[in-house]
């Protein structure tokens, strides 16, 4: 698929906070942003693996059944 030439205006410290992002996970800052839009217009609904606090939470809170 051929890329095509996109600009954007963004505020100056997003954009650093990004490239410093995206090069900690040695990709390019224009392949994170085409990675964040293709998981949120994909139609698909992936469910991600859940991060180790929402592990840690899991099970803390107790629900019980309401009495009718």
């Amino acid at each position: 698929m051929a890329n095509t030439k996109l600009t954007l205006s963004l505020n100056k410290v997003v954009i650093e906070e990004a490239k410093i992002y995206a090069k900690s996970k040695n990709i390019s800052l224009s392949q994170l942003i085409e990675i964040y839009l293709l998981k949120i217009t994909s139609n698909d609904k992936i469910e991600s693996a859940p991060t180790p606090i929402v592990d840690q939470l899991r099970g803390i809170i107790e629900l019980c059944d309401e009495e009718k």
